[in-house]
């Protein structure tokens, strides 16, 4: 009976906007929302006509001799999907795409094998195509399909893995090349659609809803979220908006099955044309590097130090030789700012800087034991982690005390000590008992300032803790190894 309603309903409704606009009346009668609905849903057939010559089929091959495969293997894009997202080799499937048996090897030279199948779109009419780097990482050759069936041999002109972008080239002119648009434009809710080739099938096409943006998911990146069924072959295909306009890259899926379980993600696209121009440019990119070890500012600590709200980097550790080392910064400083940008979780930070091109002079507010300050650092040029070294203790300490309040056993630090861990002072721990352990100090941290105030000796920290309100919590700043951290202490009352 609803049905016969709702047409009644739309009936009367007509006759009235009819007879109101007949009398030189008007009046909205139906929400815009309303009115979205009466529509339908989007036609996508236009936006495929406009982007879809663009978008290539990329296939990979690899040198390897033809080997004997018992009971056969997985499909290569499943092999590499599986690989990517889960770490763990495919377990042989019992499907029509699965097994595949090969004749053992009697002598025959090496040819190329299939390793995978993506997607990808032409950047520029010269041939330029964007795809993701793990479609085209360790390939011999790389080939690309055009929508027309046109193949050719691609070249690699550079891949990031950092961020999963990669240009290749091929030899070509006059192609369509996409149009990109602007992601800070692109809101959640809004309708969005893939081209691509899943599972090998060319020109496949699918649509959603963006279902959140900056999602966290990588140290340089934070992903459009979507519910476009994606799935393996579909890396490296575009994300289009109803604009046409490339919106991002379609790199990962969320899924236990290894296949499309609701949630995608896409690698934002301004983000990628900036690593794609360096690729282009030189073949690799240059990112900027500050030396720390940083960690997220959680509601204790925010709390306890006095922070209006949980905001920043803390710096947990400092590089020897470091940019961060010469512009002065230390352990438990919390970094608030980047060139006047707020930090408002820390893995903000490693994408600013690694925006900035090394050699930039910055600068950077820094909140250190209640007091914030502007600090000016030279941008340095991101390389692989150095190893760090244990400190070591080779000589006793001279004297020892005990908290009582804090649950600590505490000893001054030697000289050795000192030098090791590059320390003006601080105090050892040598014992914890309730609530220090409860805070998760541990034997041999190094006290470095207890409620925003240094403690250079056992001295100082007696003479703090004796003054402290045993009914707030306190925090504490800790040394370990080569690592900085707070942790938030209740007093014994």
């Amino acid at each position: 009976m609803a049905r016969p309603y709702a047409l009644h309903r739309s009936v009367f409704v007509g006759l009235l906007s009819a007879s109101l606009w007949a009398t030189g009346l008007s009046v909205a009668l139906v929400s815009p929302a309303a009115a979205q609905s009466m529509r339908g849903l989007p036609d996508f057939t236009e936006l495929l006509e406009q982007v879809g010559p663009s978008v290539v089929n990329i296939r990979t091959l690899e040198k390897a001799a033809s080997r004997e495969v018992q009971g056969g293997e997985p499909d290569a894009e499943m092999q590499e999907f599986f690989r990517r997202f889960f770490g763990v080799p495919m377990p042989t499937p019992n499907t029509p795409n699965g097994p595949r048996q090969q004749r053992p090897n009697r002598g025959q030279p090496e040819e190329a094998q299939p390793k995978g199948v993506g997607s990808g779109f032409i950047l520029s009419a010269d041939g330029f195509v964007m795809t993701n780097a793990h479609v085209v990482e360790g390939a011999d050759q790389v080939l690309v399909t055009l929508p027309d069936k046109r193949e050719f041999k691609a070249r690699i002109v550079g891949l990031d893995k950092r961020t999963d972008v990669a240009v290749v080239k091929i030899e070509a002119t006059g192609l369509p090349a996409v149009k990109i648009g602007d992601v800070s434009r692109l809101k959640v809710g809004e309708w969005v659609m893939a081209i691509g080739s899943p599972f090998g099938l060319e020109n496949t096409v699918t649509a959603g809803i963006v279902s959140a943006k900056q999602r966290d998911t990588g140290d340089y990146l934070s992903f459009i979220q979507t519910d476009v069924a994606i799935n393996p072959g579909n890396s490296g295909g575009p994300l289009i908006n109803m604009r046409g306009e490339v919106v991002g890259i379609n790199s990962q899926i969320y899924s236990r099955s290894g296949g499309f379980m609701g949630i995608s993600f896409a690698i934002p696209i301004d983000e990628a044309v900036r690593v794609s121009e360096q690729l282009r440019s030189t073949g690799k990119v240059q990112r900027g590097r500050l030396g720390v070890q940083i960690d997220q500012v959680n509601k204790e600590v925010a709390e306890s130090l006095g922070l209006s709200k949980t905001q920043g980097a803390l710096v947990r550790g400092v590089e020897q030789g470091s940019p961060a080392e010469k512009a002065g910064l230390e352990p438990g400083d919390i970094i608030l700012k980047f060139e006047g940008k707020t930090i408002e979780k820390s893995s903000d930070l490693p994408r600013m800087v690694g925006n900035t091109k090394p050699g930039t002079r910055s600068t950077i507010q820094v909140w250190r034991r209640g007091s914030v300050k502007d600090m000016h650092i030279s941008v340095g040029e991101f390389e692989a982690d150095k190893p760090v070294k244990k400190a070591t203790a080779e000589e006793k300490p001279q004297t020892a005390s005990t908290a009582k309040v804090l649950g600590l056993t505490v000893s001054e630090l030697t000289d050795v000590q000192k030098k090791e861990l590059k320390l003006r002072g601080g105090v050892r721990v040598d014992a914890v008992a309730e609530p220090a352990a409860r805070a998760g100090i541990q034997e041999g941290d190094v006290i470095l300032a207890l409620a925003n105030i240094e403690t250079p000796n056992v001295q100082t920290l007696e003479a703090l803790t004796a003054k402290l309100d045993r009914s707030k919590p306190v925090s504490l700043l800790i040394r370990r190894g080569e690592w900085a951290q707070y942790t938030v202490i209740r007093p014994v009352r």
